[in-house]
C-alpha cells in the first residue's frame, strides 16, 4: 500500500466491476471516487440502490477448476477479489454451482465499500465525462441515455446493443410438492440420503407441446427501436428458443437427461428447474427461462407447467437494453482507451458477458489503475490465465467477429490429448489447463506490487 499517493480515481458505476474496482484501489492506498445513479435514477432492471445488485440469476456459474468460471473464481480469490469474498460469505446451495443470496450478497459489498475510508460516494447520474484524471467507465449494460451518448461521442464509434432477459421468481410455498422432486443432475454434490439442489417439474410429451405451442403463440413485449437487435445466446428467452424449434428448449434449458424421478425412476419428456433465490429456499429461480412475454402471459403460460399451476410469483421476467463497445477497436490490453489512456473501461459494457467476467474485468482496472496513480506502467497478466484470456479476447479479437463472450476453455491454451501413449479425458485436460493457469497467474502476481 502507498499511502503517499494523493490522486483520486473517478469511477462511474457501482455494479460488480465498479464495484471490484473501487476495492482493489483502496486496498493499494488509492482514493476513489465512487459515482452510481441509483437510486436517484433507477433502471428498467434494478430495484435497489445497492452496489453490485444482481439483476438476473443468483449463480455465478460452476465453482470448479474443471469449468473455465471455476478458474476465474479462483484466480479472483487469489487477488483479494471482493465480489468474490462477498459471494462465498452469502453461498446458498446450487449443485457444483456457486450461487448467492442476491439480497445479502448486494447489502455485504455495500457495506464493506462503505467501510473503506479511501472511498467517497457520490449519489446521481453522471451525464458528462470528467475531463481530466484517471477515469473508469464501468456504467454496464444498462448505461443511461445521457452518458451513453457521451460515451459514444468519447470512443467516436457506435455501440451494439442486444437484449438481455430476467427470469421469475416464484414462492416456493406455492408449488404442488406432491408433483416437483428434488434432485441434481445426475446427484452430482448430493450426499447420500439428502434431496437435491433443483427442485424438477416433470412434463410428459403431451404436456411439453402444448407448452411450448403456448409459448410461441404468446404475446410479447413491443421490441420498438430496438426490433432487428439480436440475443446473446447465453440469455436467449426461452420462447426465442421455442421459435427455433419444437426441440430446442428440451436439448437447453428442459433437458431431462439425469433427472429421472429419484423415487419412481421414471424417465420424462422434459423437465422445468427452479433454483433457491435466496438463504432461507423461499424464492425459487425459473432456471433458464428468461422472456420477453408480457406479465400476463408469463403467468398463464408458466401455470402451464407441472406443479406451478398455482404458483405464485414474486417477480415476473422482464427485458432491458445491453450495450456495449466496440473494445478491440478502442481498447489497448489493459482496458485504456486508446485515444485517451487516463481513461479506462471496465465490465459488460466492454464485450465481457455475465457476472463474475464483469467482477473479473474491474478487478483488472483497479490494479492497472493503481499502477498508473503510482506512475508505473500496467502489466496484464499472461494469455495463459483466465483474466488474460478475457482481456485478450476484448483487446484483440477481430472488430467484425467481437461479440460479448462468457470465459471457456476455447480462450485459453489447449492441453495435450495424450500423456504419452494415454490418452486424457476432457475433464483431465481442463484441470490441467487450469492448475497452468494458477500456476503462471502466481508468477505474475509475484512480480506485482
Amino acid at each position: 500500500m502507498n499511502d503517499s499517493c494523493t490522486q483520486t480515481v473517478t469511477i462511474i458505476g457501482a455494479g460488480l466491476a465498479g464495484s471490484e474496482a473501487a476495492w482493489q484501489l483502496a486496498q493499494r492506498g488509492i482514493r476513489v471516487r465512487l459515482h452510481e445513479m441509483r437510486p436517484t435514477s433507477m433502471t428498467p432492471a434494478h430495484h435497489t440502490g445497492n452496489c453490485a445488485e444482481l439483476v438476473c440469476s443468483n449463480t455465478f456459474r460452476a465453482d470448479h477448476l474443471e469449468n473455465a468460471v471455476g478458474l476465474l473464481h479462483e484466480e479472483m480469490r487469489r487477488m483479494n477479489s471482493l465480489i468474490m469474498r462477498c459471494g462465498d460469505a452469502t453461498r446458498i446451495p446450487a449443485g457444483t454451482a456457486l450461487a448467492v443470496d442476491r439480497e445479502q450478497f448486494s447489502d455485504l459489498v455495500t457495506t464493506m465499500l462503505k467501510a473503506e475510508p479511501l472511498i467517497e460516494f457520490v449519489p446521481g447520474e453522471v451525464t458528462e465525462i470528467p475531463s481530466e484524471g484517471l477515469l473508469l467507465i464501468a456504467s454496464g449494460p444498462l448505461t443511461s441515455d445521457a452518458l451513453y451518448e457521451q460515451i459514444r461521442q468519447l470512443t467516436g464509434e457506435d455501440h451494439l446493443s442486444f437484449f438481455d432477459a430476467i427470469a421469475p421468481v416464484v414462492d416456493a410455498e406455492s408449488v404442488n410438492m406432491d408433483v416437483c422432486f428434488w434432485k441434481n443432475r445426475y446427484d452430482k454434490n448430493v450426499t447420500e440420503g439428502e434431496a437435491g439442489d433443483y427442485l424438477n417439474c416433470p412434463m410428459s410429451e403431451g404436456q411439453y407441446k402444448a407448452f411450448i405451442a403456448e409459448l410461441v403463440a404468446a404475446d410479447k413485449v413491443a421490441f420498438k427501436g430496438f426490433e432487428n437487435v439480436p440475443f446473446f445466446d447465453g440469455c436467449m428467452p426461452i420462447e426465442e428458443m421455442a421459435e427455433r424449434g419444437e426441440d430446442t428448449p428440451r436439448f437447453g434449458p428442459m433437458k431431462p437427461v439425469g433427472l429421472d424421478h429419484p423415487v419412481t425412476g421414471e424417465r420424462h419428456y422434459a423437465v422445468v428447474q427452479l433454483r433457491r433465490d435466496n438463504r432461507m429456499g423461499s424464492l425459487l429461480n425459473m432456471v433458464g427461462f428468461q422472456t420477453k412475454m408480457t406479465y400476463g402471459e408469463q403467468k398463464r403460460v408458466f401455470s402451464m407447467i407441472p406443479g406451478l399451476e398455482q404458483a405464485e410469483f414474486f417477480r415476473l421476467g422482464s427485458l432491458h437494453r445491453n450495450t456495449f463497445i466496440k473494445s478491440p477497436a478502442l481498447l489497448d490490453g489493459v482496458l485504456r482507451l486508446n485515444d485517451e489512456p487516463r481513461i479506462l473501461f471496465a465490465g459488460q459494457i466492454t464485450g465481457v458477458e455475465g457476472y463474475v467476467e464483469s467482477a473479473a474485468m474491474g478487478l483488472m482496472a483497479g490494479r492497472f489503475l493503481a499502477a498508473m496513480a503510482q506512475g508505473m506502467e500496467p502489466v496484464a497478466p499472461p494469455a495463459d490465465t483466465a483474466h488474460g484470456a478475457l482481456l485478450a479476447h476484448i483487446s484483440q479479437t477481430r472488430v467484425e467477429d467481437f461479440q460479448p463472450m462468457n470465459i471457456n476453455f476455447g480462450l485459453l491454451p489447449a492441453a495435450p490429448k495424450k500423456d504419452g501413449k494415454r490418452r486424457l479425458g476432457r475433464a483431465e485436460r481442463r484441470l490441467m489447463v487450469s492448475e497452468s493457469a494458477l500456476a503462471s497467474l502466481q508468477g505474475w502476481l509475484d512480480q506485482q506490487i
